[in-house]
């Protein structure tokens, strides 16, 4: 496009002296850079070696491409990307692969150690990554010309059609080739193979949904290019009995009426590290379904900072007794005095309190299996909207790579 341009500038200003001359220097360093013997006569000698290039003003053909294509270089197969100013420094880095991981709540809480069996592509070991063997060279590519690019037709729609570039099929965009009696007998040309290695990551106390593990340089390998990274993403599974939002976890505890109008003194919960949550209800305390407890300081860790924990939310479901009980019901029973005190607390007599539970469906009893450790708590009254009021709700990552783009799946198998 930036060729027509400059070609069009010339024509259209025969005496513009500059136009002419940029015209001059594109297409000196066109014919370089697609003419594989030149380019490698202009990077063995530069541009007063064979081919005379000394019409360029001793500019590189990549810097003046740089200018004209806003920082793209050129190479044997076509377009590349390039800093800005000029050519890319130092060898460019290969796709990142992701894997998806699905974890539970569990793995979240306590931290877990993960192994992984993988298949990645690995520099071929028998060419180090030269495709051929010793004392041969690759040709340019057939089917190309060396180019590494080739034009092919694409409908655009209403019957009309359209040509595009794409990278050439038969050399994978290189423009060179080698010949089938010349390929490495173990890559068959490709430079890599594929080898199986195992890897670990470990999943750290506090780590959230959709966070991203990086392993920095354990991505596919290619010929010099530094390797990309292998990024796992973390996907967190439902939980049949805890909600997570940022370090709060909230969860739903069922008790009977009995419960509701007496109170109770059991373990309420079984924690994400298997420990017993107990609770002294307030006696006098009407509880709703609805209502809700905070415990402090028992939701998720913090991650990087494990021993600082969010809040635990419980919210109740109150069980209502069946008709039977309703029909079995002495209506006498239930004349049972009882008053009020300032704070709003029901005040009603031990002796009527236990004529009340005798009457009333029992009380539930603790969770079985007991769990081998049991924690007392207190608790305070909690607004259910508070829940997860510290949630950041943005996208981790365990560290920092320079890049927020994820490549292509990578297969792998747990151990």
């Amino acid at each position: 496009m930036s060729q027509e341009c400059s070609s069009n500038d010339a024509l259209q200003n025969p005496n513009d002296e500059t136009a002419a001359q940029k015209f001059q220097e594109l297409a000196e360093a066109y014919e370089v850079i697609v003419d594989p013997e030149s380019r490698e006569a202009y990077d063995n000698f530069g541009s007063d070696g064979p081919g005379g290039m000394g019409g360029m003003g001793g500019m590189d053909p990549d810097d003046i491409f740089a200018e004209l294509f806003g920082g793209m270089r050129f190479g044997p197969g076509g377009p590349m990307p390039g800093g800005p100013g000029g050519r890319k420094r130092g060898p460019r880095k290969g796709e990142s692969s992701t894997i998806p991981y699905d974890v539970t709540l569990e793995d979240l809480y306590n931290g877990k150690e993960a192994h992984f069996n993988i298949e990645k592509g690995v520099v071929c070991g028998v060419c180090k990554g030269f495709g051929g063997r010793p004392n041969t060279k690759p040709k340019p590519c057939s089917k190309c010309e060396g180019k590494g690019i080739t034009v092919i037709q694409r409908s655009v729609g209403r019957g009309q059609v359209g040509l595009s570039q794409v990278i050439c099929p038969d050399c994978s965009g290189e423009g060179m080739k080698f010949k089938d009696k010349d390929r490495c007998k173990k890559c068959k040309g490709e430079k890599t193979v594929k080898e199986k290695k195992r890897v670990d990551i470990y999943i750290e106390k506090g780590m959230t949904d959709k966070q991203k593990i990086v392993l920095h340089g354990e991505g596919d390998q290619e010929p010099d290019v530094e390797p990309g990274d292998l990024i796992f993403i973390l996907n967190q599974e439902k939980h049949p009995n805890f909600e997570r939002a940022g370090s709060d976890l909230m969860t739903s505890v069922h008790i009977t009426l009995s419960e509701a109008l007496l109170g109770f003194s059991r373990i309420l919960i079984t924690h994400l590290d298997g420990r017993g949550i107990h609770v002294d209800s307030e006696q006098g305390r009407i509880l709703k379904t609805g209502d809700a407890i905070v415990v402090r300081g028992e939701g998720m860790p913090t991650h990087k900072h494990p021993d600082q924990k969010g809040d635990l939310y419980v919210r109740f479901e109150v069980d209502m007794p069946s008709d039977d009980w309703l029909r079995g019901l002495d209506v006498k029973a239930c004349a049972l005095g009882a008053s009020l005190d300032p704070s709003g607390l029901i005040l009603i007599d031990t002796r009527v309190l236990q004529s009340l539970e005798q009457l009333l469906p029992p009380k539930k009893p603790d969770v079985s299996p007991r769990p081998e450790v049991v924690d007392e708590v207190e608790y305070e009254k909690a607004d259910i909207e508070d829940f997860g009021a510290n949630d950041e709700n943005s996208d981790h990552w365990t560290d920092d790579d320079g890049s927020d783009e994820d490549g292509p799946n990578m297969e792998c198998r747990q151990q």
